[in-house]
Formats: C-alpha cells, sequence, structure tokens
C-alpha cells in the first residue's frame, strides 16, 4: 500500500460513486476529532455522482455528498468536488472503491436513492453522535454490555462518516454495520480500497493514513 500524491485534474475522471475523499481540516472542530482519534483525519465524503452531461455533452464533474457545514448549512448536502478542494483549509485525499466491490447499476440506485433523499430533506448534522463516535474508551462494558459513549444506530441526523459508511452499507460493499459508531479514520481503516491512494491537496507537509485499509468493516457489525 502506497500514499501517491496527484492533481484532481488528472484523476477526475478515475474517481466513481463510492469512493471516499477524506479530509484533514484546520478548524477548531477538526483539531478535536483529529486528535480524539489520533489521526490525520476529521472528515469523509464520497463521489456520489460522477459523469453529469453539462456544456452540451463535452464536459463532465464530479459531485462530492457530505454532512458538515457548508453555505450556511450545517448538515447532509451536495456540491462540485472541484469547487471543495478550491475552497478547502487543510489536506485532502481520495481513496478509491477496490474494483471488486464497485457497484453495479442497482447497488447505485440504492446508493443514489438513500443519499440524495437525506440532501433533499436537509437532514441537519449529528455533533453529539460525532463527539461519542470518537470516544471509543468507554463503549465496551464487562459482560458485553455497552458504555455511555457507544452509538446506538440512528439516522434523524449524521455525523460525516456515519454518512458514507450507511451508504455503503446500503449498496452492498460491506455487510452490516453500526454507521453511528464509525470515525472518519475508522472508515478510511476499512479494508475496501485500491491499494493506492492519492493525496490532492496538501496543506505544509504531506501525510500519510496511518493503517489505512487495513481493517475488516465486520468489525462495526450490529
Amino acid at each position: 500500500m502506497a500514499m501517491k500524491t496527484a492533481k484532481y485534474e488528472h484523476v477526475r475522471g478515475q474517481m466513481k460513486p463510492g469512493d471516499v475523499i477524506a479530509f484533514g481540516g484546520k478548524g477548531h472542530f477538526s483539531e478535536i476529532i483529529k486528535m480524539a482519534t489520533l489521526s490525520s483525519v476529521s472528515h469523509v465524503a464520497t463521489i456520489l455522482q460522477t459523469k453529469i452531461l453539462e456544456d452540451k455533452g463535452k464536459r463532465y464533474f464530479n459531485q462530492v455528498i457530505e454532512s458538515t457545514s457548508l453555505n450556511d448549512f450545517n448538515g447532509v448536502s451536495i456540491s462540485r468536488l472541484s469547487d471543495r478542494l478550491t475552497d478547502y483549509e487543510g489536506d485532502v485525499w481520495w481513496l478509491p472503491l477496490r474494483k471488486d466491490l464497485c457497484m453495479d447499476v442497482e447497488a447505485q440506485e440504492k446508493f443514489y436513492d438513500f443519499l440524495f433523499d437525506k440532501a433533499k430533506r436537509r437532514v441537519r448534522y449529528d455533533t453529539p453522535q460525532a463527539i461519542k463516535s470518537a470516544l471509543d474508551a468507554l463503549d465496551q462494558l464487562p459482560f458485553e454490555t455497552h458504555g455511555p459513549t457507544y452509538n446506538k444506530e440512528d439516522f434523524s441526523k449524521f455525523f460525516c462518516s456515519e454518512l458514507v459508511a450507511a451508504g455503503l452499507e446500503i449498496a452492498g460493499v460491506v455487510g452490516s454495520v453500526n454507521a453511528s459508531e464509525v470515525t472518519p479514520i475508522d472508515l478510511c481503516r476499512w479494508g475496501i480500497f485500491e491499494e493506492d491512494y492519492y493525496q490532492l491537496k496538501v496543506d505544509k507537509d504531506l501525510k500519510e493514513i496511518t493503517r489505512f485499509n487495513t481493517l475488516d468493516p465486520a468489525l462495526w457489525n450490529k
């Protein structure tokens, strides 16, 4: 496994639905998430739709869906990836989904329907669950009982990695998981990606994603 660098314009045509875009932000909340999860990743989004025709079919663009604070709204929203890369302050990585896990037409329809619905209804960001998901130390108590920081799956609101994990589960990319317990770095460590991943934007220095692509998503089963 290796991290490489790439310019977005050179790889944009290779991106697929379900690919993950990981972010390492510089804001206060981003720094808390990185500190709590001991990682360089604070946020994730997913490629929702690629090759949307524009300009009479001469050009295409990629969209991402995410739950974040953007354009005066804190929740699930859709935007052009090129705009996010231009405006984002921090590090950005592209994590390509493994070829054998790429979605067929039926899976893409389920993926799109689930995620579009959340954006259309403007589902809000879930700050309490985001914080609790990052505090894993108290999740498991003796006798297989759950501690005070354990999240029961709840889709009334979404934090970023919960939304992406739920979409991948709906599409059949992963089996049954408790998406409400998946942190941004957890998702980046799921063994569902190609061996190589790419840093698209560098804040100061190149940063690798520790233990990238090494864990079984079944560890987050319900």
